[in-house]
């Protein structure tokens, strides 16, 4: 088995996990990373695919660590059946790879509010995915539940998003206890909790918010 596998390495976490790992890391995407960004990072083995490969590719390379940064909008997809045909579908295809392949230990990045019971499609769809990953049996399963990610991203505008970032700073003042976990965060802190969890290895199945993940990036 290899060490750390990453999809999702384009996004803004995915990309900021990209920079930060210390260590081999092989990253399955379907596009390279723009010569204007960079490139790959020394130690980032990228494997260039489209996405009905992946699930193939991962249990060829049998990591011991799937990390799954892979998200869209409904917007971005086209419609609502494009949309879970990448967050849900293919999310659960690459996990069921890895964990055939031997994988012990899966980090997914969720959202806040996430539940297959909510009325909003989108909730209802993460929450169902964060369902069939648990019923898959990883040793050790860390599900992130972010809220507004702060950060550039690349690709084509999110005006909603731009705006809930300019007004973050104020409502998060806004909200308390409970609440707290609606907070937004920078994607670069979530990207280094991801690193830092990479490293645990008690088995289990764990759910990060808005506060766990600060803790866990040190912040």
């Amino acid at each position: 088995m290899t060490g750390a596998l990453l999809i999702g390495a384009t996004g803004l976490v995915g990309g900021a996990v990209v920079q930060q790992f210390a260590g081999p890391l092989t990253v399955v995407a379907r596009r390279d990373r723009a010569a204007s960004a960079g490139g790959w990072p020394s130690g980032v083995n990228p494997v260039i695919a489209p996405p009905d490969q992946w699930p193939a590719i991962i249990s060829a390379d049998a990591p011991a660590v799937l990390i799954a940064c892979l998200g869209t909008t409904i917007k971005a997809a086209g419609s609502t059946s494009a949309f879970r045909a990448v967050d849900h579908d293919l999310v659960l295809d690459v996990a069921r790879a890895a964990k055939s392949a031997g994988a012990r230990h899966m980090i997914h990045v969720s959202s806040v509010g996430a539940a297959a019971r909510s009325s909003n499609f989108y909730l209802k769809t993460k929450g169902e995915v964060e369902d069939g990953l648990r019923a898959l049996g990883f040793a050790r399963l860390d599900i992130l539940r972010p809220g507004l990610l702060i950060g550039t991203r690349g690709g084509a505008p999110r005006p909603a998003e731009a705006v809930g970032q300019a007004v973050a700073p104020l409502t998060d003042r806004l909200l308390l206890g409970p609440l707290a976990r609606y907070r937004s965060i920078r994607a670069d802190m979530v990207a280094r909790a991801i690193v830092a969890l990479v490293r645990q290895d008690a088995a289990g199945h764990h759910l990060h918010e808005h506060s766990a993940i600060m803790t866990i990036a040190g912040g």
